[in-house]
């Protein structure tokens, strides 16, 4: 007898006149989920994104209530680039947040897509054009961090993070996972895919792949301003057109929020909801 699994929960979407509005709700929401997971298992499994989200999170710098001595980071994506580059999440996420003031997340939490491995060179890779290898490696290693931190592959299938924070492109983009077909990072893959070629440079990334994202307990979506406002409006109200940040789903009772202002959302038919937890 086959087993019926709930479907997917709908999503949420709050909708902020600016986006410095939404910065201190998006804090409380994450406040939540931090408590939570904390209450319930001791850490906060979280994944970042970069763009313009962490500048997002500076609602968190200074508030008392958040751990950071609990918080375990892990990246959405990454650029294969070194990791004080300006394209680096990591980099990113380092200036506008684990460098400011009060921020004190353990260097060894802040999981880099740099191999613990100690005879990789990661240094030492041609960022400009790197191997095929290198980058199977990266991704190799990057789901060896992963299964450290949610316990052996063989006892969990997919890694259940407590929240993934995650961007949306013009072109419906999330993490490095982009529009058309590619099996190397369809919802029956692994954990962590390459990706050469990339749309958008830089080229070659390493990113999360669908079937991760959607094993999340919480996917927050952040997105601002008019650019975004017709793949919102793609994304939510038809998402049958099947754009990556659509085919983003966790699995009962996993949820999906977006976090948006006005001006990117004010095509969207999808209900709104009013800010409160």
């Amino acid at each position: 007898m086959s087993v019926s699994h709930p479907a997917p929960n709908p999503s949420i979407v709050y909708s902020f006149p600016t986006p410095d509005a939404l910065v201190d709700p998006l804090a409380t929401f994450i406040l939540k989920a931090q408590k939570e997971a904390i209450d319930k298992k001791g850490k906060f499994t979280v994944a970042l994104s970069g763009g313009s989200l962490p500048k997002m999170l500076r609602g968190l710098i200074g508030n008392k209530a958040v751990k950071w001595d609990l918080w375990h980071v892990f990246y959405a994506d990454e650029r294969v680039v070194p990791l004080d580059h300006p394209d680096s999440n990591h980099n990113l996420c380092k200036t506008a947040l684990y460098d400011q003031e009060g921020v004190s997340i353990p260097e060894k939490h802040i999981n880099t897509i740099k191999p613990d491995d100690p005879d990789f060179d990661f240094d030492a890779i041609d960022f400009t054009s790197p191997s095929e290898d290198d980058l199977e490696t990266l991704a190799d290693e990057y789901e060896s961090k992963l299964i450290a931190s949610f316990a052996s592959k063989d006892s969990v299938r997919f890694p259940v993070f407590d929240l993934i924070l995650l961007g949306i492109g013009e072109d419906g983009h999330t993490c490095s996972l982009f529009p058309g077909p590619d099996s190397a990072i369809s919802e029956g893959a692994g954990w962590v895919a390459y990706v050469q070629n990339s749309p958008k440079p830089p080229p070659n990334r390493i990113t999360l792949t669908y079937a991760v994202l959607n094993h999340a307990a919480r996917i927050a979506f952040v997105a601002t301003g008019p650019g975004k406002v017709d793949v919102l409006r793609t994304v939510l109200d038809k998402p049958e057109e099947g754009l990556p940040a659509s085919r983003v789903r966790p699995a009962f009772p996993g949820q999906v929020w977006w976090f948006v202002d006005d001006a990117a959302s004010v095509k969207v038919k999808h209900e709104k909801a009013e800010f409160r937890l």
